[in-house]
Protein backbone atom coordinates (compact mmCIF):
# COMPACT_ATOMS: atom_id res chain seq x y z
CA UNK A 1 0.00 0.00 0.00
CA UNK A 2 1.42 3.01 -0.76
CA UNK A 3 2.23 5.84 1.94
CA UNK A 4 -0.50 8.49 0.86
CA UNK A 5 -3.07 5.25 1.27
CA UNK A 6 -1.65 3.85 3.96
CA UNK A 7 -1.99 7.50 5.78
CA UNK A 8 -5.71 7.60 4.45
CA UNK A 9 -6.47 4.63 6.20
CA UNK A 10 -4.67 5.19 9.58
CA UNK A 11 -6.80 8.17 9.42
CA UNK A 12 -9.60 6.72 8.82
CA UNK A 13 -9.60 4.00 11.36
CA UNK A 14 -8.60 7.10 13.81
CA UNK A 15 -11.92 9.15 12.63
CA UNK A 16 -13.86 5.90 13.40
CA UNK A 17 -12.77 4.78 16.44
CA UNK A 18 -15.16 6.67 18.59
CA UNK A 19 -18.10 6.10 16.26
CA UNK A 20 -17.03 2.73 16.87
CA UNK A 21 -17.19 2.41 20.36
CA UNK A 22 -20.63 4.23 20.13
CA UNK A 23 -21.74 1.56 18.02
CA UNK A 24 -20.64 -1.31 20.44
CA UNK A 25 -22.55 -0.15 23.24
CA UNK A 26 -25.64 0.35 21.01
CA UNK A 27 -25.23 -2.93 19.58
CA UNK A 28 -24.51 -4.78 22.57
CA UNK A 29 -28.56 -4.08 23.62
CA UNK A 30 -29.41 -4.75 20.31
CA UNK A 31 -28.18 -8.48 20.36
CA UNK A 32 -30.56 -8.61 23.39
CA UNK A 33 -33.07 -8.02 21.87
CA UNK A 34 -32.04 -10.60 19.11
CA UNK A 35 -31.61 -13.08 21.97
CA UNK A 36 -35.02 -12.47 22.83
CA UNK A 37 -36.18 -12.85 19.08
CA UNK A 38 -34.34 -16.90 18.91
CA UNK A 39 -31.38 -15.51 16.93
CA UNK A 40 -27.95 -17.11 17.70
CA UNK A 41 -24.40 -15.23 18.36
CA UNK A 42 -23.14 -16.05 14.84
CA UNK A 43 -26.63 -15.46 13.01
CA UNK A 44 -26.60 -11.73 15.19
CA UNK A 45 -23.05 -11.16 14.42
CA UNK A 46 -23.36 -12.21 10.57
CA UNK A 47 -26.47 -9.62 10.46
CA UNK A 48 -25.01 -7.00 12.01
CA UNK A 49 -21.26 -7.32 9.39
CA UNK A 50 -24.00 -7.23 6.41
CA UNK A 51 -26.14 -4.44 8.11
CA UNK A 52 -24.92 -1.80 9.91
CA UNK A 53 -27.95 -0.19 10.86
CA UNK A 54 -29.49 -0.03 14.14
CA UNK A 55 -33.40 0.96 13.28
CA UNK A 56 -33.43 -1.98 10.40
CA UNK A 57 -31.79 -4.42 12.11
CA UNK A 58 -34.59 -3.72 15.56
CA UNK A 59 -37.32 -3.47 12.68
CA UNK A 60 -36.06 -6.71 10.89
CA UNK A 61 -35.62 -8.66 14.13
CA UNK A 62 -38.95 -7.95 15.23
CA UNK A 63 -40.20 -9.43 11.58
CA UNK A 64 -37.82 -12.42 12.33
CA UNK A 65 -39.36 -12.85 16.31
CA UNK A 66 -43.28 -12.75 15.09
CA UNK A 67 -42.34 -15.20 11.71
CA UNK A 68 -42.60 -12.61 9.13
CA UNK A 69 -42.50 -13.20 5.00
CA UNK A 70 -39.21 -12.43 3.38
CA UNK A 71 -41.18 -9.66 1.35
CA UNK A 72 -42.17 -8.12 4.88
CA UNK A 73 -38.72 -8.19 5.83
CA UNK A 74 -37.04 -6.84 2.37
CA UNK A 75 -39.81 -4.51 2.08
CA UNK A 76 -39.14 -2.55 5.46
CA UNK A 77 -35.26 -2.69 5.07
CA UNK A 78 -36.11 -1.01 1.85
CA UNK A 79 -37.51 1.72 3.53
CA UNK A 80 -35.95 1.91 6.62
CA UNK A 81 -32.15 2.76 5.01
CA UNK A 82 -33.70 4.68 2.26
CA UNK A 83 -31.95 7.27 3.65
CA UNK A 84 -28.32 5.25 3.18
CA UNK A 85 -29.01 5.95 -1.02
CA UNK A 86 -29.92 9.91 -0.34
CA UNK A 87 -25.93 9.84 1.40
CA UNK A 88 -24.28 7.54 -0.99
CA UNK A 89 -25.55 9.89 -3.51
CA UNK A 90 -24.27 13.17 -1.65
CA UNK A 91 -21.16 11.45 -1.21
CA UNK A 92 -20.66 10.82 -4.73
CA UNK A 93 -19.84 14.74 -5.24
CA UNK A 94 -16.66 13.89 -2.83
CA UNK A 95 -15.20 11.47 -4.25
CA UNK A 96 -12.51 11.32 -7.52
CA UNK A 97 -14.79 10.88 -10.86
CA UNK A 98 -12.14 8.50 -11.65
CA UNK A 99 -12.63 6.49 -9.08
CA UNK A 100 -13.00 2.77 -10.63
CA UNK A 101 -16.30 1.05 -9.95
CA UNK A 102 -14.72 -1.68 -7.36
CA UNK A 103 -13.59 1.47 -5.50
CA UNK A 104 -16.94 2.86 -5.50
CA UNK A 105 -18.94 -0.56 -4.49
CA UNK A 106 -16.74 -0.84 -1.49
CA UNK A 107 -16.99 2.34 -0.03
CA UNK A 108 -20.90 1.79 0.14
CA UNK A 109 -20.76 -1.01 1.76
CA UNK A 110 -20.49 0.94 5.06
CA UNK A 111 -22.64 4.39 4.85
CA UNK A 112 -24.40 5.12 7.90
CA UNK A 113 -25.18 8.33 9.45
CA UNK A 114 -21.98 9.06 11.67
CA UNK A 115 -19.99 7.44 8.81
CA UNK A 116 -21.43 10.06 6.24
CA UNK A 117 -20.88 12.53 9.13
CA UNK A 118 -17.26 11.75 9.16
CA UNK A 119 -16.86 11.41 5.47
CA UNK A 120 -18.03 14.81 4.27
CA UNK A 121 -15.91 16.78 6.24
CA UNK A 122 -12.81 15.15 4.81
CA UNK A 123 -10.47 16.73 2.07
CA UNK A 124 -11.64 16.70 -1.18
CA UNK A 125 -11.46 14.06 -2.65
CA UNK A 126 -12.70 11.58 -0.33
CA UNK A 127 -9.87 8.89 -0.48
CA UNK A 128 -11.45 5.41 -0.51
CA UNK A 129 -8.73 4.21 1.83
CA UNK A 130 -10.09 6.55 4.20
CA UNK A 131 -13.39 4.92 4.06
CA UNK A 132 -11.66 1.42 4.46
CA UNK A 133 -10.52 2.07 7.82
CA UNK A 134 -13.38 3.64 9.23
CA UNK A 135 -14.83 0.19 8.35
CA UNK A 136 -12.26 -1.55 10.38
CA UNK A 137 -12.93 0.55 13.52
CA UNK A 138 -16.75 0.52 12.95
CA UNK A 139 -17.88 -2.72 11.57
CA UNK A 140 -16.13 -4.95 13.95
CA UNK A 141 -17.75 -3.12 16.90
CA UNK A 142 -21.15 -3.88 15.75
CA UNK A 143 -20.89 -7.28 15.33
CA UNK A 144 -19.07 -8.14 18.76
CA UNK A 145 -21.13 -5.72 20.37
CA UNK A 146 -24.10 -7.89 18.95
CA UNK A 147 -22.77 -10.86 19.27
CA UNK A 148 -21.91 -10.56 22.61
CA UNK A 149 -25.27 -8.85 23.78
CA UNK A 150 -27.06 -12.41 22.54
CA UNK A 151 -24.57 -14.39 24.29
CA UNK A 152 -24.84 -12.14 27.79
CA UNK A 153 -28.47 -12.40 26.96
CA UNK A 154 -28.36 -16.18 27.81
CA UNK A 155 -26.03 -15.77 30.91
CA UNK A 156 -27.73 -12.78 32.58
CA UNK A 157 -30.88 -12.78 35.11
CA UNK A 158 -34.14 -12.24 33.15
CA UNK A 159 -34.82 -8.96 35.14
CA UNK A 160 -31.70 -7.57 33.71
CA UNK A 161 -32.09 -8.85 30.34
CA UNK A 162 -35.51 -6.90 30.00
CA UNK A 163 -34.19 -3.70 31.91
CA UNK A 164 -30.93 -3.30 29.58
CA UNK A 165 -33.60 -4.24 27.02
CA UNK A 166 -35.12 -0.77 27.41
CA UNK A 167 -31.75 0.72 26.29
CA UNK A 168 -32.32 0.04 22.71
CA UNK A 169 -35.89 2.52 22.80
CA UNK A 170 -33.48 4.87 24.91
CA UNK A 171 -30.97 5.00 21.99
CA UNK A 172 -33.92 5.88 19.87
CA UNK A 173 -34.86 8.85 21.86
CA UNK A 174 -31.68 10.20 22.39
CA UNK A 175 -31.44 9.97 17.86
CA UNK A 176 -34.46 12.18 17.86
CA UNK A 177 -34.57 14.63 20.65
CA UNK A 178 -31.67 16.59 19.33
CA UNK A 179 -33.16 17.42 15.75
CA UNK A 180 -36.42 17.92 17.60
CA UNK A 181 -34.70 20.78 19.41
CA UNK A 182 -33.77 22.29 16.07
CA UNK A 183 -36.85 22.09 13.99
CA UNK A 184 -39.97 21.76 15.87
CA UNK A 185 -42.33 20.04 13.10
CA UNK A 186 -40.48 16.79 13.61
CA UNK A 187 -42.16 16.98 17.23
CA UNK A 188 -45.40 16.65 15.15
CA UNK A 189 -43.88 13.80 13.04
CA UNK A 190 -42.77 12.00 16.41
CA UNK A 191 -46.03 12.14 18.03
CA UNK A 192 -47.58 11.36 14.86
CA UNK A 193 -45.99 8.66 14.46
CA UNK A 194 -46.23 7.22 18.44
CA UNK A 195 -50.10 7.87 17.72
CA UNK A 196 -50.85 5.92 14.75
CA UNK A 197 -48.37 2.77 15.64
CA UNK A 198 -50.63 2.93 19.53
CA UNK A 199 -54.17 2.79 16.97
CA UNK A 200 -52.69 0.30 14.34
CA UNK A 201 -51.69 -1.64 16.92
CA UNK A 202 -55.40 -1.24 19.02
CA UNK A 203 -57.91 -1.01 15.74
CA UNK A 204 -59.51 -3.49 14.69
CA UNK A 205 -58.87 -5.13 11.07
CA UNK A 206 -55.60 -3.29 11.60
CA UNK A 207 -54.28 -4.69 14.77
CA UNK A 208 -54.18 -7.27 12.52
CA UNK A 209 -51.81 -6.80 10.65
CA UNK A 210 -47.98 -7.81 11.58
CA UNK A 211 -45.52 -5.93 13.04
CA UNK A 212 -43.28 -5.72 9.45
CA UNK A 213 -46.04 -4.48 7.45
CA UNK A 214 -47.38 -1.79 9.77
CA UNK A 215 -43.95 -0.10 10.42
CA UNK A 216 -44.07 -0.14 6.18
CA UNK A 217 -47.44 1.37 5.80
CA UNK A 218 -47.41 3.59 8.55
CA UNK A 219 -43.35 4.98 7.20
CA UNK A 220 -45.28 5.51 3.42
CA UNK A 221 -48.25 7.28 4.97
CA UNK A 222 -46.07 10.01 7.41
CA UNK A 223 -43.17 10.13 5.27
CA UNK A 224 -45.89 11.17 2.40
CA UNK A 225 -47.75 13.37 4.52
CA UNK A 226 -45.14 15.67 5.97
CA UNK A 227 -43.10 15.68 3.03
CA UNK A 228 -46.02 17.16 1.22
CA UNK A 229 -46.85 19.08 3.97
CA UNK A 230 -43.15 20.47 5.30
CA UNK A 231 -41.01 20.55 1.89
CA UNK A 232 -37.19 20.72 2.43
CA UNK A 233 -35.70 23.79 1.19
CA UNK A 234 -32.32 23.13 -0.08
CA UNK A 235 -29.42 25.82 0.43
CA UNK A 236 -27.56 26.75 -2.55
CA UNK A 237 -24.39 25.74 -2.16
CA UNK A 238 -21.54 28.41 -3.26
Amino acid sequence: MPNDNRNYFISGLRGGLPIGIGYFAVSFTLGIVMQNAGLTAFEGALMSLLNNTSAGEAAGTVIIGNNGSYIELAMSQLIINLRYLLMSAALILHIDKNLSLKHRLLMSLDITDEVFALSITQPHPLSPFFSYGVMCSTIPFWAAGTALGIMFGNILPAAVVKALSVALYAMFVAVVIPPCKKDKKLILVVASSMVLSFAFAKLPYLSKLSEGNRIIILTIILGAIFALAFPHAEEEEK
